[in-house]
């Protein structure tokens, strides 16, 4: 994380409280997740997920993790410590309802698209995660996130950084970063 989006979100966790104890609704709570989410759903570095338009549960699920020490983020659970589980349930139901932002990525190339269809197959991607990528209830859409985002996050399951999902952690240990980069271009540009 670059010097200055550490300064701004810590700073933001710092005066989260204030802000909050005055924002009533769902919009007016989540304008402060825009300094990094994006003001359009456009994050402001690409290691940072999209979450508008993700799925509901998953949002929520995500919060809850990070709001208990499950996944870790020093910007994020500063944030969320300042949220009850009805502000998080209202968060994730506001940011479900709005639309995907596009994020302007490449397709794949048809080599990368063979090859990321067979790595996904043989870990039933598709089974969780559904047809084109876009997630249902819990299961995130990874359809057109940042490959950036996507790529880190899948190897930080594999090395176990990332451990709020054991099942993901355990199945991608048995990929290569060449398969995980595959995977990432690929689903980034669908």
């Amino acid at each position: 994380m670059s010097p200055a989006r550490f300064v701004l979100a810590a700073l933001l966790a710092a005066t989260l409280g204030a802000p909050c104890a005055r924002a009533d609704t769902p919009p007016e709570k989540a304008a402060l997740c825009a300094a990094c989410h994006g003001e359009k759903g456009v994050p402001i570095d690409k290691a940072i997920p999209v979450i508008w338009g993700q799925n509901e549960g998953y949002i929520y699920i995500q919060l809850r993790d990070f709001s208990r020490g499950a996944r870790q983020n020093e910007q994020m659970a500063a944030i969320v410590a300042q949220l009850s589980r009805e502000d998080m349930k209202a968060l994730a139901a506001y940011f479900s309802t709005l639309p995907w932002p596009n994020l302007l990525q490449k397709s794949a190339p048809d080599d990368v698209v063979r090859r990321a269809e067979t790595v996904a197959a043989s870990a039933q991607c598709p089974q969780c995660h559904q047809g084109g990528y876009i997630g249902a209830s819990v299961q995130p859409r990874l359809a057109d996130q940042s490959e950036t985002y996507l790529l880190a996050t899948m190897r930080a399951f594999r090395s176990g950084a990332r451990a709020n999902n054991d099942w993901m952690t355990a199945l991608l240990k048995t990929y290569s970063d060449d398969d995980l980069k595959t995977l990432a271009s690929y689903l980034a540009g669908l």
